[in-house]
C-alpha cells in the first residue's frame, strides 16, 4: 500500500506522449515536478516544457518546473569541485533545501512525480541526489519503472549496492553507512561534467 506520505519518481524516457501519461494515470498521479536542469528534449519534442505542461493540463496533472532547485546542472560554479557537480554542494544550497520543503508540502494535497530524463531510476539523479534527501526527511519514495511497476527506493538502494560492488551487510558499518559509499560510487559515473550540455540530463533511453 502507498503511503500519503509518499513522493514518486519516473522517467519520461523514449516514451511516446499517450505512453508517459498512461504510467501516470495508472499510479494516480495529480501532478509532476520537473528537476530536469533544462526542460526540454532534441529528440523527444513531446517533453519540452510547453508541449508537456498542455498535454498533462489536458490529462488532469498539474506541472512545475522545479529543475532551478532540484536539477543536477547548476548554474553556480561552486556546486562544481573537479570539474564535475558534487551532489553534496548541491544538497546543501538553500534553493536545493527550499526544492525539498516545497515538495513536502504539496505531497499533503498531491500524488507527486518528480520527472526526469533517464529511463533506469540509478542512473538519474532523481534517485541518486534527491530520493535520499527525502528518505531522511521521512517522505516514502517509490520509483516507477517503464513498464508501470512501482519499485520502493530501498529496494532499489538493494539493486544500487550490488551494482556499485558494496556489500549489503558489514561488521562495521550500518545501512546508512553502506549506502552512502554505494551512492557515491553511482554519483562518481554518473554526475555532468562541467560544460556537458543539460538538454535532457543525457536521455539514456534504452528500449
Amino acid at each position: 500500500m502507498v503511503s500519503h506520505d509518499t513522493i514518486f519518481t519516473v522517467g519520461h524516457s523514449n516514451h511516446p506522449a499517450d505512453v508517459f501519461l498512461g504510467l501516470l494515470r495508472l499510479r494516480g498521479i495529480s501532478a509532476v515536478a520537473d528537476v530536469r536542469s533544462a526542460p526540454f528534449s532534441r529528440r523527444f519534442p513531446q517533453f519540452d516544457k510547453l508541449a508537456l505542461s498542455r498535454s498533462l493540463k489536458e490529462t488532469g496533472i498539474g506541472y512545475v518546473f522545479m529543475g532551478k532547485a532540484l536539477g543536477a546542472r547548476p548554474d553556480d560554479p561552486s556546486c562544481y569541485a573537479g570539474g564535475r557537480v558534487s551532489y553534496a554542494r548541491l544538497a546543501a544550497r538553500p534553493a536545493f533545501l527550499e526544492g525539498i520543503a516545497r515538495l513536502k508540502r504539496g505531497a499533503r494535497d498531491h500524488r507527486i512525480a518528480l520527472m526526469c530524463a533517464e529511463r533506469e531510476p540509478l542512473d538519474c539523479h532523481r534517485t541518486i541526489l534527491v530520493s535520499p534527501v527525502l528518505d531522511r526527511e521521512g517522505i516514502a519514495v517509490m520509483h516507477i519503472h517503464a513498464d508501470g511497476r512501482l519499485e520502493p527506493h530501498g529496494d532499489a538502494t538493494d539493486r544500487l549496492f550490488d551494482l556499485a560492488g558494496v556489500p549489503r551487510d558489514d561488521m562495521f558499518l550500518d545501512r546508512r553507512e553502506l549506502a552512502a559509499i554505494a551512492f557515491s560510487r553511482q554519483e562518481a559515473r554518473i554526475a555532468r561534467r562541467s560544460g556537458e550540455i543539460a538538454g535532457g540530463n543525457g536521455e539514456r533511453a534504452a528500449a
